[in-house]
Parts: structure tokens; C-alpha cells; sequence
């Protein structure tokens, strides 16, 4: 640092130089500005940053936007103060309707047929043990007759027997002839047992094995029932078709009750077990056929396994279905709510103000002054925020119509 030394100098009569006093005063004064100059050089410069934070610090505390009174009214401004409550969040993931699994059943037949008759169409309401289609089937029928056969095999063995076994008291036969009527009537026995299991297996009950064996008649039509009261949703045959026993025939679902499956993503995997962990927690369905209206539903199952290829878990619901509404295969949208935190402070959603990066509420220093305060915003719940810094319990804030303030106080400086 360079410093001017220059001063006035009078002489004396005698002709010596003098210092005139307020040029001394000058030098003393360099001289501290000197020492504080030299001492100030060992201090690190402030940062750009922190001046820049302070100026807007300063700008936001300075530039208040203040509106009349009367121009206060008539522009809708509404005020609220900052409190503390219960807050809860939620998280809303895609989902379809589903058939109640449990109440669902994908009907074949036992045996391979042709449809002889078709009693049931899609749509249609049907009650339980209700005949929905009939096939003719030679299979059955050649199984009914070995049955008959092997029964009728089986009494002749076992007739035979008997009288091997009374001729072997009275020793007109060895016991060797015995023990071989014997094995006959076994073998016979197995057999007939075998052609009455395969009855079982192409879906006669014992009451109509019964009937078979009181009557002789062989019978080759196969009816197709329904196994409980529900609504066909879906039909797969015609008349005078060949089906086998891997063809799916009827789809009947008994849709009081319905199921929506929705897919969590990975980030959310964690927040949905918290919120699912009471145990019948009511979650909120809405479907986009009903966009006004809202649905409950509970949480029956949360997955263990993320899919591989969308890395989502999925997580499903039952639903009451009485009326009918839901229909299998819409596209619903499940919203689940945490449990309440409390003691949060929040302010409406509708008060925070966006400006790239930050954001800002307006917040009520007098009657119509106020001052755009930047604040750090935490969860939300479509009504209320939380807010971690920069407001205090109790404070007022602008709800209704800060954006309103928000364009004047954007507006350029003159």
C-alpha cells in the first residue's frame, strides 16, 4: 500500500522548517489507516455466495408488497395463520379391477366331448349347480360300460370263490384250486375298483354311479354346471364344437366383491408398509369411469417380490361390489395414507408460491403489507404442506389470492 506523505512545512524567521499542526495530524491518521490496512490483509475475503445470500436476504426483506386496504378485499385475499396439527401424507399408485380370485372359477370339462347344447351366454347371471352346457361323449360312455363289465366280473369271482371255499371244507378240491379262485376274485375286485375311480375322475358323483348301477344305462352326455352363483364373464364354445379337457369352457366370478391391483414403485416400497401396517386400514379407490366418486377398499396383500422388468411390487385390495360399479379389467387409482405425525407445523398447499428453485408465502406483517418469505417445504397432502423452516407457529399468511401478490411483487422496479 502506497501512502502520500505530503503535508504543508512553514519556516521559521530564522529560515528552520516547521510542521504546522494539522499537518501533523495528517500523518498520525495515515498511519492508522496504514496499520488497520495491513492487519485486514491476513483476513480471507468474503465469498461471492455469502454476499450474494445477504442481498437477497436483504431484497426479500426490503421490497414488501403492500396493497390497499379495499384492493385487499377485491382481490380475494384470504389469510390464515400457521398452525401446528396432525398431519398425514399419501401416495396414490395405478391399479386395474379384478375378479375376487377366490370367488372365481374357470370351468372344463373332465372328459373330451362335443357340445350337444349351450344353456348359458356371456353377461348372464346364473345360480349355483345351474347347467350352463351339455356335451356327448363317447369316452364317458365306454367308461360307464367297463365299469358295468368289471362289476359284473367282480360278482362272478366272488361267487366263484365262495363255492371253492366250500368244496375246500368238504375236500373235494385241494387248497391250491382255493387259493387261486381267490387271487382271481382279488384281481377282479382291483379292476372293477379301477373303472369306478375313472367314473370319479370324468365327474360322476356316487349318486349317479349309484343310479348306473341300480339302472344298467349307460349314459354319455356330460352336463357343464356352474359351481356357485355368479355372472358368466366370459364364454369360449359353440354348438357342435369338439372340446378337450384342456379347453377352457365358462369363466363365472361372483363379483359382490372385487379386487384392485396396483403396482408400488421401488422408491415407494418402504412408505407403503409403513402405512399398511394397521391392520384393515381403509384405502381410498377411485376409477376412472367415476372420477367424482370415491371408493374404500382394504389391503388384503402387500408383495414380497418386486417384478423384475418394471420394478414394482404389487399391492392388492378387496372392494365391496354389491351395485355392480366395478367392472373387472378398469383402470383405478388406490391412495394410501400414512398414520398422522403430530405436531407438524403446515400451511395450506395454496399459499406456497414457486420462483424457480424457491419456495415462498407471503406473510402478513401489517394490514396490507406483506412479506415474501422463503421457506422449506416437506411432505404434502393436497391440502396442507409442511413446512421445515422459515415460519413460525402463528404467523399469518396469505391463502387465498397470493398469486396475485406474487405478479406484483415479480413486477420490474421502476
Amino acid at each position: 500500500m502506497v501512502i502520500s506523505s505530503d503535508f504543508s512545512i512553514t519556516r521559521c524567521k530564522d529560515g528552520s522548517p516547521q510542521r504546522n499542526f494539522l499537518s501533523m495530524t495528517c500523518m498520525v491518521l495515515f498511519g492508522m489507516l496504514s496499520l488497520t490496512s495491513f492487519t485486514g490483509c491476513d483476513r480471507a475475503p468474503a465469498t461471492p455466495s455469502a454476499v450474494e445470500n445477504v442481498s437477497k436476504r436483504s431484497a426479500e426483506e426490503v421490497r414488501l408488497v403492500r396493497f390497499p386496504l379495499d384492493e385487499v378485499a377485491r382481490s380475494g385475499i384470504t389469510l390464515e395463520p400457521a398452525v401446528r396439527t396432525a398431519f398425514r401424507t399419501y401416495r396414490t399408485f395405478p391399479g386395474v379391477v379384478r375378479p375376487n380370485e377366490n370367488a372365481l372359477a374357470n370351468i372344463t370339462t373332465l372328459v373330451r366331448g362335443r357340445v350337444a347344447e349351450v344353456h348359458a351366454d356371456l353377461g348372464q347371471m346364473v345360480k349355483a349347480k345351474q347347467i350352463l352346457a351339455v356335451l356327448h361323449s363317447g369316452d364317458l360312455g365306454l367308461a360307464q360300460s367297463a365299469y358295468l363289465k368289471a362289476r359284473a366280473r367282480r360278482h362272478v369271482a366272488e361267487q366263484a370263490y365262495q363255492r371253492a371255499q366250500f368244496l375246500f371244507k368238504e375236500k373235494v378240491i385241494g387248497q391250491a384250486e382255493e387259493q387261486r379262485r381267490e387271487g382271481e376274485m382279488i384281481s377282479i375286485r382291483a379292476e372293477a375298483q379301477e373303472a369306478l375311480e375313472g367314473l370319479r375322475l370324468l365327474g360322476m358323483d356316487d349318486k349317479e354311479i349309484k343310479s348306473l348301477e341300480r339302472t344298467q344305462t349307460i349314459r354319455s352326455q356330460v352336463p357343464i354346471v356352474a359351481p356357485f352363483a355368479g355372472r358368466v364373464i366370459a364364454r369360449d364354445l359353440t354348438k357342435g364344437e369338439l372340446v378337450e379337457t384342456t379347453h377352457k369352457l365358462f369363466a363365472v366370478a361372483d363379483l359382490s366383491t372385487v379386487w384392485v391391483v396396483a403396482n408400488v414403485s421401488e422408491k415407494d416400497v418402504s412408505y407403503v408398509q409403513r402405512a399398511t401396517a394397521v391392520p384393515n386400514q381403509p384405502v381410498e379407490v377411485r376409477v376412472t369411469a367415476y372420477p367424482n366418486d370415491v371408493f374404500q377398499g382394504t389391503v388384503l396383500y402387500v408383495g414380497d417380490v418386486l417384478d423384475t422388468a418394471t420394478r414394482t411390487m404389487q399391492v392388492r385390495l378387496a372392494m365391496e361390489n354389491s351395485t355392480g360399479r366395478l367392472k373387472p379389467e378398469m383402470f383405478a387409482t388406490i391412495r394410501v395414507s400414512s398414520e398422522p405425525a403430530a405436531d407438524i407445523l403446515v400451511v395450506p398447499e395454496a399459499a406456497i408460491q414457486h420462483d424457480r428453485d424457491r419456495s415462498f408465502i407471503f406473510v402478513q406483517q401489517e394490514p396490507g403489507v406483506f412479506e415474501p418469505r422463503t421457506i422449506k417445504v416437506g411432505e404434502k397432502n393436497g391440502i396442507f404442506a409442511e413446512v421445515l423452516e422459515g415460519l413460525r407457529e402463528g404467523e399469518i399468511v396469505v391463502k387465498e389470492g397470493a398469486f396475485t401478490l406474487k405478479s406484483e411483487l415479480l413486477k420490474p422496479k421502476d
